[in-house]
């Protein structure tokens, strides 16, 4: 069984889109994306620096971009259709799309008013998110309730992301839990805490003027890893996922009680298939960073997909 993985906010690097735009039809679609995100994906995506495309507003349009285009180069016609997708925090609209919920286009309209609204709700106050990798769970759990953190990214493999102000996280640093590192990430706010509560409004408005339409495969919702099988229902999860903690640890359970034994997570992928040797025993696994990637991407797709 075949899955396909969307990363998230922070998987981002300098330069990710421009191996992609030697393909004319590939470049031609990123510019219709860019005229929906009202941004300049090209330059965003070839020449901007890591700090530019640091900014939320910026940073969840061009990852959605990033993940779409690499599935339209990937292309279905000779390989399988993937069995189950999932996508991790912002991800998870770049799943919808590739699910069917969502049409490109909308995917893009509504990210680019997700990374708007959450640019402007993290402008509030100083906030942040720092991993929390190793030490025991009850441990872990137990620092961040101490300082006050939240849980928002519950990744599996031993990983918790916090998220809070940057008091809390300076002393979440200067009191770790045991045997535990503590590493500060390059995101502009506490992401899926109460922080993001002023966003959830606008995100629900432009939501409101979306159709979608119910997933032609399996997708997995951040919320509890649970398949969604309505489009409705798909939709106000991305909604409320905003201000809620993501489970990527449970998704994973549940890839692994579905039978996946194939994923391949696509651009800018690395982060979720780094994750997956920890999380995913047994489950061969392939990121695309580039169109390199695609012939062995495509390999295991032929592999693993079709079992249903």
């Amino acid at each position: 069984m075949l899955a396909l993985l969307c990363p998230g906010q922070g998987a981002q690097t300098p330069g990710m889109l421009a191996p992609w735009l030697d393909e004319p039809v590939l470049r031609e679609r990123l510019e219709s994306y860019a005229a929906v995100t009202e941004l300049d994906l090209v330059a965003l995506g070839t020449t901007a620096d890591a700090e530019t495309i640091k900014d939320t507003k910026i940073a969840q349009p061009l990852l959605t971009a990033a993940s779409l285009l690499s599935f339209q180069a990937l292309g279905l016609a000779d390989v399988p259709a993937p069995d189950v997708v999932a996508g991790h925090s912002v991800g998870e609209l770049a799943a919808a799309a590739v699910a069917g919920v969502l049409r490109d286009e909308q995917a893009l309209v509504l990210v680019r008013e997700r990374g708007r609204a959450m640019a402007e709700a993290a402008a509030a106050r100083p906030t942040g998110m720092t991993a929390v990798v190793g030490g025991k769970p009850e441990e872990v759990e137990a620092a961040l309730a101490r300082h006050g953190l939240t849980p928002a990214n519950v990744n599996g493999g031993g990983q918790v992301v916090a998220a809070g102000t940057r008091e809390q996280l300076d002393a979440l640093a200067a009191d770790p839990p045991a045997r535990a590192r503590v590493i500060p990430l390059q995101v502009a706010g506490a992401f899926h805490t109460e922080h993001m509560a002023p966003a959830v409004g606008r995100v629900r408005e432009v939501a409101a003027t979306l159709e979608p339409a119910d997933p032609g495969v399996t997708l997995l919702s951040n919320a509890d890893g649970a398949p969604v099988t309505s489009g409705v229902a798909a939709l106000d999860r991305l909604v409320t996922q905003v201000a809620n903690p993501v489970r990527w640890d449970l998704c994973c359970e549940q890839l692994l009680a579905l039978g996946v034994t194939g994923a391949v997570e696509l651009c800018p992928g690395g982060v979720l298939t780094g994750l997956a040797r920890r999380t995913l025993p047994g489950v061969e696994t392939v990121a695309i960073k580039s169109p390199d990637d695609l012939p062995a991407a495509r390999e295991l797709m032929t592999r693993h997909g079709g079992t249903r």
